[in-house]
């Protein structure tokens, strides 16, 4: 039988329908999670090819249920914060303090009983300033949730004796000494790799990335839970993107040209979903490895693949400067609290090639 054209359409437009009907069904009881092979390819004339090669784990979403007994001051669309933007254009929250209820957010997240796998590197004499992260994570990051972090350092009787709450609990994982602390850095993401597909599957929910030359200083908590979470880097946050120190090469994996990026990204802060931090950690190690076969080194190592990849890959959540702030700089005053900082220091003394 052959159908008259106006037909067809009403056809078509109804299988759209339905299919979309479905989609929006489906959506509410799983989310689909890549954790296959991801990368780029620079062309000449500057143009990104993405690849894609993956399966999918489909993983139930986690649903924001609240206590029917909790009591907490009525949330208004109307007032609150007017001095920050505190959604991106693709509508992911920038979490500044004032924009959340940190007892309604742990009420959510604490029956869930959430775990979080946190890694830091301390190589070299970066190992001196470990007890002060340590001490300090105890004091302020994820109180009263289960917490696993990983010290990766090439000096395993160095690390400090920190004592632990009920639920936290750390591990020493031994990596090999460098003469380039551009090496160190650029290992980052081969290191969470493995870490993740290794030890960490079926284990933790969420990890966060932290830089080992930092202190906690304020809470760090339920509010940073997303799905891929980035942290806005505190001296560019003010500035046009011209002036973001993106790598502007074009021959690298890295290359974020002008008029590109949406903003720019701390190296020594992400995290997310495991799944997620896992797809980043593999695409950027697998584009700096691709980069260093033909001689490139990104300007900032795996932070500018981190802001390649942070630029098509959208964080769903994104954190003020609060959240990674620097000691030698005076506070803004946008930024109310200081929650994590990376302390002063001489980088002649502690970085083996500088």
């Amino acid at each position: 039988m052959q159908l008259s054209n106006g037909k067809t359409l009403t056809l078509i437009l109804l299988s759209a329908l339905l299919l979309g009907v479905l989609y929006c069904y489906i959506s509410q009881s799983y989310r689909v999670v890549s954790l296959g092979s991801v990368w780029e390819e620079i062309t000449a004339d500057g143009r990104s090819e993405v690849h894609i090669e993956s399966h999918h784990l489909v993983a139930p979403d986690r649903k924001l249920v609240s206590s029917e007994h909790l009591q907490y001051k009525q949330p208004s669309i109307v007032s609150g914060r007017t001095d920050v933007v505190a959604v991106t254009p693709w509508l992911a929250p920038v979490v500044w303090e004032g924009t959340f209820n940190p007892v309604l957010l742990d009420s959510i997240y604490k029956p869930q009983n959430i775990s979080i796998a946190v890694t830091v590197f301390a190589v070299g004499k970066y190992v001196m300033f470990l007890k002060d992260f340590l001490e300090t994570a105890e004091q302020h990051f994820f109180i009263g949730f289960n917490v696993h972090v990983y010290v990766f350092t090439d000096q395993p009787t160095k690390v400090p004796q920190v004592k632990m709450a009920a639920g936290r609990q750390l591990t020493v994982c031994s990596v090999p000494s460098s003469k380039r602390w551009q090496e160190i850095s650029a290992r980052r993401m081969e290191l969470i790799q493995t870490l993740i597909e290794e030890k960490l599957q079926n284990r933790n929910d969420f990890i966060f990335c932290l830089d080992v030359d930092s202190k906690f200083h304020g809470r760090w908590g339920t509010e940073s839970l997303s799905g891929l979470v980035a942290v806005i880097h505190p001296g560019y946050y003010r500035d046009d993107r011209s002036r973001f120190p993106y790598e502007r090469r074009p021959e690298s994996r890295a290359y974020v040209g002008p008029g590109q990026g949406d903003f720019y990204y701390c190296g020594g802060a992400f995290g997310g979903l495991l799944q997620e931090v896992h797809q980043l950690a593999k695409t950027c190690r697998s584009n700096f490895e691709a980069d260093a076969k033909e001689g490139i080194e990104a300007a900032w190592q795996e932070e500018s693949h981190l802001n390649r990849y942070m630029w098509i890959n959208k964080p769903s959540k994104v954190l003020s400067p609060e959240y990674l702030w620097q000691d030698f700089k005076p506070r803004n005053p946008e930024v109310y609290i200081v929650r994590f900082s990376g302390v002063v220091k001489n980088y002649a003394e502690i970085r083996p090639n500088v």
